[in-house]
């Protein structure tokens, strides 16, 4: 179990503030003992702010840490779940010279994604909930597994997108 957070700011010239997303962090504390993190972006429209609470699984090293993000840094994402088939695809996106720095079933999400755009979840077999952040399309992909197993709530208020694990 894991905990993913986020907030999407459409109110032109606010910030979102760290503080912030580490306090939406710390109520998942409970999700995800091992480790947390968090990714702020002010300086684009609109301002980014994802943040994860990780118990420690399939690649226990700090190169699978989260918010990850793509080589460019252009994609980010958060993740809370298991691919059954990462090892199945991450051959694949090996076969097309995709480049990984970790071992993890998050990063699979990732290099997937930069191949198959949205479509990727398709490809995704397991029970998950994630949040991929593509700076370059100004685009939000909320995902969630077909049967609902990993929690994945959201709100829109005052133009502001915000989503987690759980609301409290």
């Amino acid at each position: 179990m894991c905990g993913i957070c986020g907030v999407i700011n459409y109110n032109q010239g606010q910030e979102i503030k760290e503080s912030s997303i580490n306090n939406m962090c710390s109520k998942m504390v409970h999700r995800g003992p091992d480790e947390g993190g968090i990714f702020v972006k002010n300086d684009t429209y609109p301002a980014v702010g994802l943040g994860h609470r990780r118990l420690k699984i399939i690649d226990l090293s700090v190169s699978a840490r989260q918010p990850m993000s793509n080589e460019d840094k252009t994609i980010w994402i958060v993740f809370n779940g298991e691919i059954y088939n990462f090892r199945e695809l991450r051959k694949m996106l090996l076969d097309k010279e995709h480049k990984f720095s970790s071992h993890s079933d998050t990063e699979v999400i990732i290099h997937l994604y930069e191949e198959e755009g949205i479509d990727c979840v398709k490809k995704l077999r397991g029970m998950f909930a994630f949040a991929i952040w593509d700076s370059r399309n100004k685009l939000l992909l909320l995902a969630r597994d077909r049967l609902g197993k990993k929690p994945l709530l959201y709100s829109y208020k005052n133009e502001i997108f915000s989503f987690a694990s759980e609301f409290t």
